[in-house]
């Protein structure tokens, strides 16, 4: 089993940023992908990036040039730093890491763009 704990949400006005962190524990020999999912009200959860073990980055289109995943294998934390923030990107944020070809999911932290 792998446990996951973010940190980081909050309320931001849009242009602004936040740094959301990502702990995992447990079981974390083997962890391939890291990354970051959100899920909007009304709406289906959608990948934010990811970072794999080699430390290829993927990023949806939405996020692109102004959000930034890393991550520290030794500490095994992932994080996202988010700038330029727009309404649209309000959102509860999921850590999630694989594992053997299975999705461990952290709690979710909420993160909420608004003037």
């Amino acid at each position: 089993q792998v446990q996951l704990v973010e940190s980081g949400g909050g309320l931001v006005q849009p242009g602004g940023s936040l740094r959301l962190s990502c702990a995992a524990s447990g079981s974390i020999l083997s962890i391939s992908d890291m990354g970051w999912y959100r899920q909007a009200p009304g709406k289906q959860r959608e990948l934010v990036a990811l970072i794999t073990s080699a430390g290829i980055i993927t990023y949806e289109d939405p996020v692109k040039g102004r959000f930034a995943i890393s991550r520290d294998v030794g500490q095994n934390t992932v994080d996202l730093q988010m700038n330029s923030l727009k309404p649209e990107d309000t959102a509860v944020y999921f850590c999630y890491a694989i594992r053997r070809g299975v999705f461990y999911w952290g709690q979710g932290t909420q993160v909420t763009v608004s003037s």
